[in-house]
């Protein structure tokens, strides 16, 4: 097998890739006082209303202890409301304010012009072909993750 060197490495230009997405996004975010991970919250409770703060962590990649601060932060500023669930008393549902989703609508036009360019940038095959090799290579990076064992049930 053929040595790769260090700069024809996929990996490498992936990485590159994720770290140039995230810096343009959160340059664009930091104008609207949002976070990265304040960001996903109002996307994914406009996507999915009423959601507790395991399934926002869940979503958004986060550990709870860390989307409990966000949630509280969020709620401060008016952009989410949080009620208790009417299943589990202890457990606080999570939804979008209406002061939320308009800088949610804001945010979103600006990160998309990202989106717009990549359109231009793209012909629509290679748009295409682009999307489906990085589909690829997300099925490929998603099989070779490590899991831990499952517990042996006794």
């Amino acid at each position: 097998m053929a040595e790769v060197s260090a700069e024809e490495y996929l990996c490498t230009r992936i990485r590159r890739a994720e770290q140039a997405l995230t810096a343009h996004h959160e340059a664009v975010l930091r104008t609207y006082g949002l976070t990265m991970t304040q960001y996903a919250v109002l996307l994914t409770l406009s996507r999915d209303e009423g959601m507790s703060g395991a399934q926002l962590a869940r979503a958004c990649g986060v550990t709870q202890q860390s989307m409990a601060t966000v949630l509280t932060g969020m709620q401060a500023k008016g952009l989410i409301d949080r009620q208790p669930s009417p299943v589990h008393a202890k457990v606080m549902i999570a939804d979008l304010t209406d002061a939320g989703q308009s800088l949610l609508d804001k945010a979103y036009q600006e990160v998309n012009v990202l989106e717009k360019a990549f359109i231009d940038r793209f012909t629509p095959a290679e748009h295409r072909q682009f999307c489906d090799l990085l589909d690829r290579a997300t099925e490929t990076l998603v099989e070779q993750t490590i899991r831990p064992p499952k517990p042996a049930s006794t």
